[in-house]
């Protein structure tokens, strides 16, 4: 990946970056454990990003 990145991938790359969080633990509790994990998790070995 080149140095000096777009503004545009940049900020799709951060937003990637920051979307890749588990969820915190007081939606578990809100939620009486119906909602345990994010699905969306991504691992950067395993899929790639379409940026």
């Amino acid at each position: 990946m080149a140095r000096n990145k777009h503004v545009a991938r940049k900020l799709r790359l951060a937003h990637a970056a920051k979307s890749n969080s588990p969820i915190p633990v007081w939606v578990v509790v809100k939620t009486l454990r119906k909602v345990r994990f994010n699905y969306k998790t991504r691992n950067w070995r395993r899929q790639k990003l379409k940026v």
